[in-house]
């Protein structure tokens, strides 16, 4: 089952993606780098709650 998740930037905390990933396959929080706006440059975004 494929659940709906939030990244957040690690710099700013400010929450600027929703993605789906499965949940029974990958029980870790996700991780991945992506374009922050308010940051202006491409950081590490992790899933939050």
């Amino acid at each position: 089952m494929r659940e709906i998740i939030t990244l957040q930037c690690n710099d700013c905390k400010n929450r600027n993606y929703t993605t789906t990933k499965n949940k029974k396959k990958h029980s870790d929080r996700m991780e991945t780098k992506k374009f922050c706006n308010t940051c202006r440059k491409h950081t590490v975004h992790r899933e939050v709650k």
